[in-house]
């Protein structure tokens, strides 16, 4: 059962109460890197970066040892809507964690020689990024169909763009978007909601509110298009994929149970039993939906020997036209909610994952469905609605392909 308040400058609080000797809490901002102005690229990621690098009243060692000192871990990501700085610690240690955030949040000094230093961090972090297709060809894939909007910009930034970061610019925009009305501490631990809120007015309380609101230009324009880039790689990597839904659309969860079916993480989806099982001609080949707060995206990854490429894209197409052309019979239907449920109980068990999760939550709806709702919503999805979905998303001249050769 999750309890929750908004402080009076905004600020969520979001806290499961649960018996154990771990503790896993969170502060996430909805900020990331589609909120960068064009001069701006790469900034929230590297701002994930510095935040570590010294306070007004801390070195950087001491910001990496406050909760390493007591066995806990800090860590921190961003993603293309979103900041998260979060750590795993012992329930007596809440205190700890919740100033330490909102001394690095807050009261961080970004120093020149730090920002000079982690700059060749990054870089290193792009290069490699860049050594992998298997993940690049995702990236460059969103700024295929997201062309001309921010929202497709790679996470990373370029190398120049890292390099042209100033510390300026880092502190206009931690100022303009790092406010607590942006903000939800999400907690799992052996805390009284009581005492978690006092801590959380101790040390976010007196912080205002932004006067700058977010402004996101949505992608309304999309036209389905085919790249074949050439890469020196041993491979032929693809992604097919279109957009979908977005956060607040109804049939999110229905194509989340047809993209669990076709491809999810099961050795059991359609194309990993066509496609490696029966034919053993990919080792990765997987299917996913992102959704974002105004659009989403679906996609079908492979990588193959480039002789192998055409039998590959045609079986995936095979695949889809199967969901798209006759609804599933009741077997397959029950099977495949069967199966998602199971998936939501077992993640449920990864605390840190859910504390994260709930977080996200309460910033996009100002709520969290409990699990029984969630699983007695995916009861409710019929044959005709995930053949609705399937026309709508998994239509193939509706999609676009990047490929990798």
């Amino acid at each position: 059962m999750y309890e929750t308040c908004i402080l009076k400058n905004g600020l969520k609080v979001i806290h499961q109460r649960i018996t154990g000797r771990a503790a896993w809490c969170g502060l996430i901002i909805g900020v990331g890197s589609r909120d960068e102005s064009v001069e701006e690229q790469g900034i929230a990621h590297f701002i994930e970066h510095v935040i570590f690098k010294g306070t007004e009243r801390r070195k950087a060692y001491h910001v990496l040892s406050r909760m390493e000192d007591v066995g806990g871990e800090l860590n921190a990501y961003t993603t293309k809507e979103d900041t998260c700085i979060y750590a795993s610690f012992l329930p007596e240690d809440y205190g700890r964690a919740l100033e330490l955030f909102a001394d690095i949040v807050f009261h961080s000094v970004f120093p020149e020689k730090e920002i000079r230093k982690e700059k060749e961090v990054v870089l290193d972090e792009i290069n490699s990024y860049r050594d992998n297709p298997g993940e690049l060809i995702f990236d460059d894939f969103e700024e295929l169909i997201y062309r001309g909007y921010s929202i497709g910009h790679n996470i990373l930034g370029s190398e120049e763009e890292v390099r042209r970061v100033t510390r300026e610019q880092i502190c206009r925009f931690v100022k303009r978007y790092y406010t607590p009305e942006r903000m939800v501490v999400s907690s799992i631990g052996d805390i009284p909601f009581e005492s978690l809120v006092r801590l959380v007015e101790r040390y976010f309380g007196d912080v205002p509110m932004g006067v700058e609101p977010l402004l996101r230009m949505q992608p309304d324009i999309y036209v389905p298009e085919t790249r074949v880039e050439k890469r020196d790689t041993y491979q032929c990597h693809c992604v097919i994929g279109n957009v979908a839904y977005d956060y607040m659309q109804d049939n999110r969860l229905p194509l989340s149970l047809l993209v669990n079916l076709l491809g999810g993480t099961g050795m059991n989806s359609r194309l990993n039993l066509n496609i490696r099982e029966r034919y053993g001609l990919a080792y990765n080949i997987e299917a996913a939906y992102t959704p974002y707060s105004d659009t989403g995206v679906f996609t079908v990854y492979f990588g193959c020997d480039p002789e192998d490429f055409d039998r590959c894209l045609n079986l995936c197409r095979r695949e889809m036209h199967y969901l798209c052309d006759k609804p599933l019979g009741e077997k397959q239907l029950q099977k495949a909610k069967r199966q998602m449920i199971g998936q939501l109980v077992l993640s449920s068990e990864n605390y840190e994952n859910m504390m994260l999760s709930i977080g996200k939550s309460f910033l996009v709806y100002g709520k969290v469905d409990e699990q029984n709702a969630i699983c007695e919503e995916v009861q409710g999805i019929t044959s005709a609605l995930l053949l609705q979905v399937a026309e709508e998303i998994f239509a193939e001249d509706k999609q676009s392909m990047l490929v990798y050769e």
